[in-house]
């Protein structure tokens, strides 16, 4: 490959960690995951821009951005998943904030980013060795209403497109979430009092309350797959229809979506889209690309709408 800029985009979810998904769906997915990781090492990055959402492990309603990019940031281990620093290079993510304030992109900036399994699954399944990969956090926020515009999102993944492309690297931008999928996240106007102060106040987990958590997940999920669950359906059409936009490299259409329809479609969760159109976004800043892995399997057991999409400048 000789293209300085490269996507990755990959739904993630704590499921995969944890008891429960049959090992024929576990099989599949692997599959997967690992032809993306050859993608990726084919391409060989120099640096990854993670476009990813926060499941109130890092960010809190007491001070929530739209936006916010980490000059440093540490894994905080949830679900099973890489604890400790990510390799950020704080020049590049300062100068990386500052062309976004130059471009009329509002991004708030972290010195000390907390971030969870949305960042850290799939930079894990991507490269194995976490620490060592060059990493900028970009958070985007998906689960905390309210949420701003799609098209707000779009202008972020233009922005540092033409961020990345000024760098003369290799460059490859990993979206993680989605797709249709409305699982149990508490918002400010539906968490119960229990769950305010962590919400809210970020107050931290104790372990009996993390593995009570993890046991709601699987029970949540056991009974989704079982049509036993008042869960929102999965939404593969929607899902499809999505993917088809963006495979053909028209995201821009997604800007007369509203947020209420989105979540009226494909679930509160789905929200974690933005992370895919902002990462199409930045290869598109660069003219038109193409979709080389195109993977989807709508996956009750993980209450998700599972998909992967790699795609190079064309």
């Amino acid at each position: 490959m000789t293209t300085s800029l490269a996507l990755c985009c990959m739904s993630h979810s704590p499921l995969l960690n944890l008891p429960g998904p049959p090992p024929e769906l576990l099989d599949d997915i692997d599959s997967a995951v690992a032809a993306a990781a050859e993608f990726v090492r084919a391409f060989d990055p120099e640096l990854v821009v993670t476009f990813s959402p926060d499941h109130y492990n890092g960010f809190f309603y007491r001070l929530m951005p739209p936006f916010c990019i980490g000059t440093a940031a540490v894994g905080v281990g949830d679900y099973g998943t890489y604890a400790g620093p990510l390799n950020v290079p704080a020049d590049v993510a300062t100068a990386c904030a500052e062309a976004l304030w130059d471009a009329g992109v509002d991004i708030a900036v972290s010195a000390s980013m907390d971030v969870d399994h949305g960042t850290v699954q799939p930079l894990q399944a991507l490269f194995g060795d976490v620490a060592d990969v060059p990493v900028l956090p970009v958070f985007v926020n998906s689960v905390a209403t309210p949420l701003g515009p799609l098209r707000r999102t779009r202008a972020l993944g233009t922005a540092i497109g033409h961020f990345a492309a000024s760098l003369g690297r290799r460059v490859l931008v990993v979206g993680s979430g989605g797709l249709s999928h409305d699982p149990p996240v508490p918002t400010l106007a539906t968490a119960p009092p229990a769950a305010l102060a962590r919400i809210v106040h970020g107050e931290p987990m104790t372990a009996e309350q993390r593995s009570a958590r993890q046991s709601a997940v699987m029970t949540a999920a056991h009974d989704f797959a079982a049509g036993g669950s008042a869960l929102r359906p999965l939404n593969p059409d929607w899902d499809r229809a999505l993917l088809e936009l963006l495979d053909t490299n028209r995201g821009a259409e997604v800007d007369a979506w509203s947020n209420a329809w989105v979540a009226a479609e494909a679930g509160n969760s789905a929200h974690e889209v933005r992370t895919w159109l902002a990462a199409f976004a930045a290869m598109a800043s660069q003219g038109p690309y193409e979709t080389r892995l195109r993977y989807y399997r709508a996956a009750p057991e993980l209450i998700a709408g599972f998909a992967i999409r790699t795609a190079v400048t064309a």
